[in-house]
């Protein structure tokens, strides 16, 4: 008796925890999260109380600037790879590689030119309340980015991204 009264209460506890884990994976995300990651462009908008005009225009500014920030980056990608090709090559010559690294410089340089233009872009639809806590929002995301700690310092790996030991 004692026996079945253990696999009974362990059968209504794993139950009730399938029931959970069930619920809470199909359930709707919370703050238009997908795979860990917060939609930018509703993060924004929520924020600063964006009305329908508003938002209408944020999304053909974002669109715009999606096809645009594609475009670099399958540039860029191409670039790199044809830099890369030039490993194999037995005849490598300086100028090569330094034309290919001034094409990628120059391609990050518009990559970072659009990201400007596209956040002055939705700071123009604001109006200048709105301008005052977005400028806030935009130099928050800025610090969060600079991870690099004291001095350049960039923070310790996390567990388990560790280099191998030296010998």
């Amino acid at each position: 008796m004692k026996k079945n009264t253990i696999l009974y209460i362990l059968l209504i506890f794993l139950v009730i925890a399938n029931g959970f884990f069930l619920y809470n994976s199909m359930r709707p995300a919370d703050d238009n999260r997908e795979n860990g990651r917060q939609d930018p462009l509703g993060f924004i908008a929520k924020q600063l109380h964006f009305d329908d005009a508003q938002l209408e225009k944020m999304k053909t500014i974002n669109k715009a600037h999606h096809q645009k920030m594609k475009r670099i980056s399958d540039d860029l990608r191409g670039l790199k790879d044809d830099l890369f090709k030039e490993l194999s090559n037995t005849d490598l010559q300086d100028e090569t590689v330094d034309s290919l690294t001034t094409l990628i410089g120059e391609k990050q340089k518009e990559r970072e030119t659009e990201v400007f233009y596209h956040f002055k872009s939705i700071r123009d639809i604001c109006t200048e309340k709105q301008s005052e806590k977005f400028e806030a929002i935009i130099k928050a995301a800025l610090r969060k980015g600079d991870n690099n700690g004291p001095e350049g310092q960039r923070p310790p790996p996390r567990e388990g991204h560790r280099p191998p030991p030296r010998n």
